[in-house]
């Protein structure tokens, strides 16, 4: 497969270049550019805003009978299931994820178009009553045109947990892609256009945050936005949409907490540690970027980790097709510098490293699966999110001290608890500070289960019945009877 070398905006319907010219793309597993991507100005903003809001008030996806919708958005899943290979080898190459994992990031993405096409018809409004003068009841509408705003982390799935809901619900949608590896965007055009969405219905634009980003949160024909993103970022976009009084969908990332009792199955809280810290190179928002132990068996969990993460095998993408122990590049050179320069910083601080903390000395941006201790709370390294494979160790001694070093946090996404006590599990369940609470497997869920934040993780939940609920207003409608 030979990639084009120029890669376009999707507007209204066609494939076209952008206002501020080409942005160049590179391969995280060598460094070298990959492809040229049309990068839109404000003008491209307000012409895709304009497609999306005409095909909304035409009515042609609103006037659908909810399951004419179902199957449309179910097909756009089919599309990418029946052309995984071509779309998970350009996924590698622009974000530099082992192949398999970017096959499990297009599966993924399909299962959400399969969910919320499934749900489309189950958004139905209520009689309420009010004696027998009157007949009462509630109608869930579009909002009307979505803006997306992407993150580089899960360029595929992010994009269709936003876009399946949104045309179930028979909005329509602006996508603003990130500008780190957007290529793999272009098939959701293509879907689109395989399941016969109209014109305006499904608009991509590649473009700079400053410019693009900040033209489309602030263009008054948007009636919606969801931004997943940087808590400064966010800020400013919940800043923009307040003038107009629109509405907005944040996930604004997470220092999450893993508490590992003295009970726990210590052979799968490891395996969770893999999963949890290490897929797509940590750059996860929900990753397990803290683990909180217990004295007991900190000192043996430590050396365990420490061989899992000196044990995986590091390298390009391509050349990691099958599921196992290794690890892709991170998404650029700059992401890597942050995360190793990080790691340095926690050492200066009194932090040990127990496994990795450096930079490999090969082509492309990769960083050593890392493993530090002798964390304390005030360290930077316990405070920041890293976004990278670098997992950050600590110490408790009672069951308030885990909780109280779990919510010393800023953010309150995710959180996880590990124990054979079911009841000491749902006391902490209850106590710790975020949106989503594992118990005994870290991502424990699906597509089904609602995902979002406490504190300066953001507001708003993704995934779920409650993310449709996003995307609709309630209308009453009261009749006085004769």
């Amino acid at each position: 497969m030979t990639l084009k070398p120029v890669w376009q905006n999707y507007i209204n319907g066609r494939f076209v270049d952008g206002g501020a010219g080409l942005l160049d793309v590179d391969n995280p597993g060598t460094g070298e550019i990959l492809a040229q991507q049309a990068i839109a100005d404000a003008a491209d903003v307000y012409m895709a805003v304009s497609a999306a809001r005409q095909c909304h008030q035409s009515g042609v996806l609103s006037d659908l009978r909810p399951v004419e919708r179902s199957r449309m958005v179910r097909k756009m899943g089919q599309y990418f299931l029946d052309h995984i290979d071509e779309i998970a080898r350009v996924l590698t190459l622009e974000a530099g994820k082992p192949l398999w994992e970017a096959h499990i990031e297009v599966e993924g993405a399909a299962r959400y178009f399969e969910y919320y096409g499934n749900q489309a018809e189950t958004v139905e409004g209520r009689s309420i009553p009010l004696g027998k003068d009157y007949f009462d009841f509630t109608v869930y509408e579009p909002r009307g045109v979505s803006a997306q705003i992407i993150p580089w982390n899960y360029p595929l799935e992010m994009t269709a947990r936003g876009i399946a809901a949104a045309l179930a619900t028979a909005n329509t949608v602006v996508i603003k892609t990130p500008e780190l590896d957007p290529l793999s965007n272009y098939y959701f055009a293509k879907a689109a256009e395989m399941a016969s969405f109209p014109d305006g219905a499904v608009n991509i634009i590649c473009g700079y945050g400053h410019e693009a980003g900040a033209a489309l949160c602030a263009h008054k024909g948007v009636d919606q936005i969801v931004f997943t993103g940087s808590v400064p970022t966010g800020i400013a976009i919940a800043t923009a949409a307040a003038q107009n009084i629109v509405p907005c969908i944040l996930e604004l990332g997470g220092k999450s907490a893993a508490i590992v009792h003295a009970d726990a199955d210590l052979d799968k809280v490891l395996d969770d540690v893999r999963w949890g810290i290490y897929f797509n190179a940590g750059q996860v928002c929900s990753a397990m970027s803290r683990m909180i132990i217990h004295e007991d068996v900190h000192d043996e969990m430590v050396d365990r980790v420490a061989d899992l993460a000196k044990g995986l095998s590091v390298g390009p993408g391509l050349d990691r097709p099958e599921f196992g122990p290794n690890m892709g590049a991170m998404v650029s050179k700059k992401q890597r510098d942050r995360a190793a320069n990080l790691c340095a910083q926690a050492q200066t601080e009194g932090a040990q490293i127990a496994a990795g903390g450096h930079k490999l000395n090969i082509p492309g941006h990769f960083l050593e699966p890392t493993v530090l201790t002798n964390i304390t709370r005030d360290m930077n390294i316990a405070q920041e999110e890293i976004f990278g494979p670098v997992l950050s160790v600590m110490k408790f001694k009672s069951d308030q001290d885990a909780i109280d070093i779990a919510n010393d946090s800023e953010y309150g996404l995710v959180g996880g608890v590990f124990t054979q006590d079911i009841d000491r599990a749902m006391q902490m369940a209850r106590q710790v500070q975020a949106g989503q609470i594992y118990i005994n497997e870290w991502y424990a869920g699906g597509v089904e289960t609602p995902f979002g934040g406490y504190k300066n993780s953001g507001y708003g939940r993704e995934k779920g019945r409650e993310a449709l609920w996003n995307y609709v207003q309630t209308k009453n409608i009261g009749i006085r009877l004769k």
